[in-house]
């Protein structure tokens, strides 16, 4: 096994493990942010998996590269979603 796999291995599981706290949390609390964060780390976990798989030599030459993209994305949005669904009372 090579350097590089061992240190992708690593980064995988780093995802796998953020995405399920976030799903406990999720469960916990039922906000839809924790299912976004939990969503975006999966996805930012198959880029490495799927470039090895695929032999891929270059990542950002890669189409999985858009995983990354839609990742940030989904966080990008739940972010903006959770901070207008909070309504501030008026103010008389």
């Amino acid at each position: 096994m090579s350097a590089m796999a061992l240190a992708n291995g690593a980064v995988i599981m780093g995802h796998v493990i953020a995405a399920l706290f976030f799903l406990k949390f999720w469960r916990r609390t039922g906000d839809r942010l924790f299912l976004a964060f939990a969503a975006a780390f999966l996805l930012m976990g198959m880029v490495p998996l799927l470039t090895n798989l695929m032999q891929v030599p270059r990542e950002e030459q890669s189409p999985f590269y858009l995983l990354r993209l839609a990742a940030f994305l989904i966080i990008i949005c739940a972010i903006v979603g959770k901070s207008r669904s909070r309504k501030e009372p008026p103010v008389e």
